[in-house]
């Protein structure tokens, strides 16, 4: 069968050609588009983005233009091992990939045995990408009615608070960013972490002489490309966008006759606004009512107005409530009508991939708990409320994360990854923080080793990953451990294990009436941005009555990862407002902790991939947090200085950097650096909290206070 597909302008791949072509695997909403030069001796050379992907357009992160760095690393594991000494001692040995396989599922066994079958957790994330070797884990899961995962710790608050305002994860397509006459670039600091979002609103700059807003908690790369620069509060966005709807219905910028077709209540929220003035929201932001004003007036009468809402939402404990807010403006204003307007902030939900077969959706028990990955340390060291009341975890295989560096509550992760009792195996790449607690480490491929098919949630475009070169004879794919743990712990004749990852690409576009397999090899990629009026909701909103809502139900409103009714609303849920507003859910400053930290990421690695790289260490430097000149000043603290940070959580010393692009009472770790990196061996996440982020949960690890002081040792 032939598909067409208007929109992909990408030219066959040539037999004689040696530009592979694949998709970035990593934790990016951008899923860039790549062509990887191929050696004759079957290596990769240069990295670069797609020029014929309509998204991409050419350009991707330097991180992954460096891959050969990561791939060739002279670290990089090799060989199963075995622990030969304590938990975390670094004494190895060496041993077969079927003697590490046979222990993995012998240990397993013996958990179930001694505690039932949720004793045993497979814990997993989003190292990879690709839905084939990230998600057969749970398969394996659900076939051996293992423990649940709650993948609560990247996107939760800021798709809640989304979907509360649209009933859906999808928007205006994000190339219209090139399209447009104003880009507000909100929670994201897109010259690290998106560029390709910078690549299409500085076109719309160049082209079509477009503003380009910035919205952050500091003066990062992506401000400095700004017209306006607006650095708020942690935790202020939604008085920010308070103060610029209650502007715009002040001053005529109001879409009143859009808002009496598509909104739910726009009375009762311009009644709900008329206390939120820019005075108001200049006391809890910090920025002056000019800026707010200023602001105000641009996206006011800028129609074609593109809010590009990011994942900082997703970090802060009231993000969700943020993230809606920030919406809702768009609505008020009725940006949505133009090309180039309206809010994004994921298109997850236009893919419609069928992934029933690949996870064993079809072996699901409701009745099996479902644990927080957030809350890994509170689940290993016994926590009643995080177990949900039941037996304790005594085995674990963990793909695709590092829990013991990037888990909030670092010494609750680490104590519980110290038990004796605990039996724990990790396939991974490098000896990461969690590979140096585990009782077997197996080695594994990397993205141009293995099939693989991805969707890319910040763009619209799903990818195929086909295998470029030969792994090492000695490493070894996602999916050949859990097909290999499968056989020996006895459910391989479960549906949907037995296939090869090629197999199971084309069963998963079959499912999903997609182009198969050979169509991507020779297309590369398939569009699935909706038409126009889909994608600006003017057939009307993902609501039943077909309306944005301004009063969203925080209780009751599906998301797309909301937990299991035997998990129930969690966080403070009462505490949400019936319109948007500011809400100090949040770690609120106080006398013994005056200052608000945010962990953001760094321009030279994600999350913690990368951190081994030597060019990325080497433009990073060190693990440091920045403090403006004033506070150093009160503090008698120096550029260069070793400081202690601390709270409730614990402690940690860092070097401090001083410098003006954070405000007083601001302090930013950017980057997760490998604790073994920091001064006394523990990193930034010792300081960030599990507790969840209300209604759906989350892991607000941008949002905490802190006490600092110069460290006198």
């Amino acid at each position: 069968m032939k598909y067409t597909n208007a929109m992909n302008i990408a030219t066959p791949i040539h037999a004689k050609s040696r530009i592979g072509h694949t998709a970035c695997p990593h934790d990016c909403p951008s899923t860039c588009a790549l062509e990887i030069d191929l050696t004759e001796d079957g290596r990769i050379g240069r990295v670069r983005g797609a020029g014929d992907h309509s998204y991409t357009s050419g350009v991707i992160c330097a991180k992954v233009a460096r891959y050969a760095e990561r791939l060739y690393h002279p670290d990089r594991l090799m060989k199963p091992l075995r622990r030969a000494g304590a938990k975390g001692e670094g004494r190895w040995q060496e041993i077969s990939w079927d003697d590490a396989l046979d222990e993995i599922a012998n240990a397993f066994v013996k958990a179930e045995a001694k505690d039932g079958s949720e004793s045993v957790w497979p814990y997993y994330y989003a190292g990879t990408m690709g839905w084939v070797q990230r998600d057969s884990i749970n398969r394996l899961r659900h076939a051996k009615r293992y423990s649940g995962f709650f993948s609560s710790i990247c996107t939760n608050p800021a798709w809640t608070g989304f979907t509360m305002a649209t009933g859906t994860l999808r928007g205006p397509d994000p190339r219209e960013m090139g399209r447009t006459d104003c880009v507000v670039i909100w929670g994201t600091n897109a010259v690290a972490t998106q560029v390709n979002v910078m690549t299409h609103a500085v076109k719309s700059r160049k082209e079509r002489g477009a503003k380009i807003v910035v919205i952050d908690i500091y003066d990062n790369p992506t401000m400095k490309q700004a017209d306006m620069a607006l650095i708020v509060k942690p935790g202020t966005d939604a008085a920010l966008a308070c103060a610029v709807m209650h502007i715009a219905f002040r001053d005529g910028y109001a879409d009143r006759a859009y808002m009496a077709k598509y909104a739910d209540d726009p009375a009762g929220l311009e009644a709900h606004l008329k206390a939120k003035t820019p005075e108001w929201a200049a006391v809890i932001t910090g920025l002056s009512v000019d800026e707010i004003e200023a602001f105000a007036k641009l996206v006011g009468t800028t129609k074609k107005t593109y809010f590009r809402l990011g994942y900082g939402f997703t970090r802060q404990r009231n993000g969700a409530v943020a993230m809606h807010a920030a919406a809702s403006i768009a609505t008020v204003l009725g940006s949505w009508q133009y090309e180039g307007g309206g809010a994004f902030h994921s298109n997850s939900d236009i893919f419609r991939m069928d992934s029933s077969e690949l996870t064993g959706r079809s072996m699901l028990d409701a009745d099996i708990r479902m644990i927080d990955q957030s809350q890994i340390g509170r689940a290993l060291t016994g926590d009643a409320v995080a177990l949900r009341h039941r037996g304790p975890v005594t085995a674990m295989l963990i793909q695709n994360t590092n829990p013991v560096n990037i888990a909030p509550e670092q010494r609750l992760v680490k104590r519980g990854f110290a038990r004796n009792d605990l039996f724990v195996a990790v396939h991974e790449q490098f000896m990461t923080d969690t590979a140096e607690m585990a009782d077997i480490v197996i080695p594994a491929t990397m993205f141009v080793e293995h099939n693989d098919i991805y969707r890319a949630g910040g763009q619209n475009h799903i990818l195929l990953g086909p295998k470029l070169v030969e792994p090492p004879s000695t490493v070894r794919s996602n999916l050949f451990v859990i097909e290999e743990l499968a056989k020996r712990l006895g459910v391989a004749d479960r549906p949907g294990f037995g296939f090869s990852a090629r197999e199971m690409i084309d069963r998963i576009l079959e499912r999903s009436a997609l182009p198969d397999y050979d169509h991507f090899l020779e297309y590369k990629w398939f569009d699935r941005q909706p038409a126009f009026e889909d994608a600006h909701f003017l057939n009307g909103f993902a609501h039943p009555d077909g309306k944005f809502r301004f009063r969203p139900d925080w209780s009751n409103q599906p998301a797309p990862n909301r937990p299991p009714e035997a998990v129930g609303l969690l966080g403070p849920h009462v505490e949400l407002p019936q319109f948007p507003d500011q809400v100090d859910v949040i770690e609120v400053a106080d006398s013994d902790h005056p200052f608000r930290l945010a962990t953001s990421p760094s321009r030279n690695f994600l999350n913690s991939s990368f951190a081994e790289t030597k060019t990325s260490r080497q433009k990073e430097g060190r693990p440091e947090v920045m403090i403006n000149p004033a506070d150093a000043a009160a503090l008698d603290i120096a550029h260069g200085d070793l400081v202690q940070l601390g709270n409730l959580r614990g402690d940690i010393r860092i070097h401090a950097r001083i410098t003006t692009e954070v405000k007083p009472g601001v302090l930013i770790a950017e980057g997760l650096w490998p604790n073994k990196a920091h001064v006394d061996g523990e990193g930034i996440n010792v300081l960030t909290g599990a507790d969840p982020v209300a209604p759906y949960g989350g892991a607000a690890v941008h949002d905490n206070k802190v006490w600092l002081r110069r460290d006198r040792a």
